[in-house]
């Protein structure tokens, strides 16, 4: 794990600070930012998060998909909890929290627009970081690679439906037409040009050519990822200064549903017998969210000023140090797990 992934939390908050100072000092520079739209898409944020999201899909080999069938109780049970489990448990969560319980704690209008941001942080299982997780506790590494894999290419069909039917649920309007261009833009589109420069990549240099590619971009995906959450807070400065308290309150969802699908993920991998090393892994995928897609939906739907943005952007800030404590749990628990297969 890099100095950088470590510490996202701090270079996150950190960045609140920047960008609300930002925002105060220079408000026509964010405001020329927002106006740089095509079709509802910001045009700056929008290279942004490209270059955040296709490093880390050049990390994925679509080829693993065949080791699928290796491992197909975890495999069954991560699906359950990605597909069928996390995205509804949060919009229940995000409903009961913020549209109800800390609803007087909250700006009226923007109620709504912050639960579609929980939804759609939830809506997609994370891609890169859990390969840093798994690696921390010890995981399954090929059960880890296909199961990523695998999750890919359901989001490329799922995700669009899935977000839909989960905020027409919660009474909020479904722009369609954006809804479905955010996926081409920022899941159908890098995952075709990520794959096709690694099997480059591969065919004219090996892996050592994708090794030396992948450390020559990351750190342009890190600073695309600052940079993204600058933007966000510059626009964001004047609500938060109004009522901090929205950043805790946003968290409190969060931590519940990436306990509860981690818990419940584990204990049905163990129920049905599958081995810890596949089974630490898989409540790590199941519990944490692929959050530079969240953000960018987010701001292609609802806007970079909007409580839906922050909220995806809160998932960033609790990503780490959550994960690491699950990664603590499921290591120092392996025993108790054991002995389910001893029994």
């Amino acid at each position: 794990m890099s100095t950088f992934e470590r510490y996202l939390s701090v270079w996150v908050a950190l960045c609140i600070v920047v960008g609300i100072g930002l925002g105060h000092l220079v408000p026509g520079l964010f405001r020329t930012i927002a106006a740089a739209e095509l079709a509802n898409v910001n045009l700056p944020v929008a290279v942004l998060i490209w270059l955040m999201i296709v490093p880390m899909l050049l990390k994925i080999d679509l080829g693993a998909l065949g080791q699928v069938r290796e491992h197909w109780r975890g495999v069954g049970v991560t699906l359950f909890i990605n597909w069928a489990v996390k995205p509804f448990s949060m919009a229940l969560l995000g409903t009961l929290f913020i549209g109800h319980l800390f609803a007087p704690l909250l700006p009226q209008d923007q109620i709504p627009s912050y639960i579609a941001g929980l939804i759609l942080l939830a809506a997609a299982p994370c891609t890169a970081m859990v390969f840093v997780w798994s690696n921390l506790c010890e995981g399954e590494p090929h059960y880890t690679l296909s199961q990523v894999a695998l999750n890919d290419i359901i989001m490329v069909f799922a995700f669009a439906p899935l977000v839909g039917l989960l905020l027409g649920v919660a009474s909020i309007t479904v722009p369609w037409d954006t809804l479905l261009l955010s996926v081409a833009l920022y899941i159908v589109i890098p995952v075709g040009a990520a794959q096709l420069w690694r099997r480059q990549l591969l065919a004219t240099g090996g892996d050592g050519a994708l090794k030396r590619t992948l450390d020559l971009i990351q750190p342009v995906s890190l600073v695309a990822l600052l940079t993204t959450l600058v933007l966000l807070f510059g626009f964001q400065g004047e609500r938060i200064l109004a009522q901090p308290l929205v950043i805790l309150l946003l968290a409190v969802p969060i931590l519940i549903q990436v306990y509860f699908n981690a818990g419940l993920a584990y204990w049905l991998s163990r129920r049905f017998g599958v081995a810890w090393c596949v089974a630490a892994p898989a409540a790590l995928i199941g519990a944490s969210n692929f959050f530079e897609l969240a953000v960018a939906a987010a701001i292609s739907l609802f806007g970079l000023g909007s409580g839906a943005a922050l909220a995806t952007v809160v998932g960033v800030l609790v990503e780490v140090p959550v994960m690491l404590s699950v990664v603590t749990i499921v290591k120092a628990t392996r025993p108790w797990y054991e002995r389910a297969g001893r029994a």
